[in-house]
């Protein structure tokens, strides 16, 4: 029900602690902010992570599996029949109009996600000169994997006041399985990629360039698309900077996480099964991390080289938001419509209007004027 009704991404957080901690009571609402902070430290969609982190302390990793699958499964849905229908109809003129308005849209999705993520990251001067120096890197064609991990390894360095960040502890009881059920599920993706391997190149080649773009998206869903544009538009040539942009839009009219677009990239490279496979991929190993990293999280908060190099991959995250935003730009053809039509769906977002209120207003003039 969540998941059919998840736009906004992280601002379902709110949602689901209403129905786990004051509906239902799965949850006392400490061990909720614990599963909260813990979503946001490590890699993926941070309102997708606390539905498998409710799942996960109320019922084990079973919880955390069903919880998962449960919250992105209409998302996935809606976007596949989204996909096929942009691959059969995107040469008529209606489509051609509608996606030319979207584009100014999208612009100013991201613009807001690089405004909002850069307002609650940077704090310092050394933040922001870490910020530019990433964003410096990867305007020079540094691999954006390259440049996380120099981040991180220059935030353990910088942040050394990081240690006044560390919030208090609580004990939580650990799950005697929890180990024999992660290798169960390690095992599994192993034997899954290995299959792939031999049945599939190109998908295996799709599922590993997933797999890793989530686990380096620190910060939450919108922090998957530098690493996605990188890989899918300048390495590998998948879809042309406009096509990707189709994507995105149609992610953000699909409930839940942006990182849904991975649904989206994967049926237009090798349909139906390239969408199954990019799909899981994108999700597995925040996942992974999340059942892997919860019993822990106790002991890992109070360590200050994990804090450190956390602000450091977050303030890289911020100078890569501004390349993607200026790639953006520069592929659309501005003209004073798309101008005014841009300002006003920034001027929306940036005063909290909903950002599928947005699409769909802009989805509409699209059509009409352009």
């Amino acid at each position: 029900m969540l998941g059919l009704t998840a736009f906004g991404g992280p601002a379902m957080v709110a949602y689901i602690k209403k129905m786990s901690v004051t509906r239902h009571k799965w949850l006392d609402e400490d061990t909720f902010k614990d599963g909260v902070a813990l979503c946001q430290s490590i890699p993926g969609a941070t309102a997708m992570q606390t539905a498998a982190y409710v799942g996960l302390r109320s019922q084990g990793i079973g919880g955390a599996l069903l919880s998962y699958i449960g919250f992105g499964l209409p998302a996935f849905i809606l976007m596949l029949m989204l996909a096929a229908l942009y691959d059969r109809s995107q040469n008529i003129s209606q489509i051609i109009s509608l996606f030319n308005g979207l584009h100014v849209i999208v612009v100013a999705i991201v613009a807001n996600a690089f405004y909002m993520f850069g307002k609650s990251t940077i704090k310092s001067y050394r933040e922001s000169v870490l910020s530019a120096l990433s964003a410096a890197l990867f305007w020079s064609g540094v691999s954006p994997f390259m440049v996380i991990i120099g981040a991180a390894l220059t935030g353990i360095v910088l942040f050394r006041d990081a240690e006044s960040l560390i919030p208090s502890t609580t004990n939580h009881e650990k799950n005697g399985q929890i180990v024999k059920q992660i290798a169960t599920l390690l095992l599994i993706l192993l034997a899954g990629l290995t299959m792939l391997y031999f049945a599939n190149t190109n998908l295996f080649k799709l599922a590993t360039m997933m797999l890793r773009i989530d686990l380096f998206a620190f910060g939450g869903g919108f922090a998957s698309l530098p690493l996605m544009l990188h890989e899918i538009v300048n390495v590998r040539g998948w879809m042309d900077y406009r096509t990707f942009m189709d994507g995105i839009a149609l992610g953000q009219v699909t409930p839940g996480h942006i990182v849904i677009t991975a649904t989206f990239v994967g049926y237009l490279a090798y349909g139906f099964a390239g969408a199954i496979v990019a799909t899981t991929a994108i999700f597995t190993p925040s996942f992974l991390i999340l059942i892997t990293v919860t019993p822990l999280f106790d002991k890992l908060k109070t360590f200050a080289y994990f804090l450190r190099a956390t602000k450091g991959i977050l303030a890289s995250f911020v100078g890569l938001f501004f390349f993607v935003t200026v790639k953006f730009l520069l592929n659309v053809p501005w003209d004073i419509i798309r101008v005014l039509l841009g300002l006003a769906a920034l001027t929306a977002l940036l005063k909290k209007a909903d950002v599928l209120y947005v699409v769909l207003i802009g989805a509409v003039i699209s059509i009409i004027v352009m």
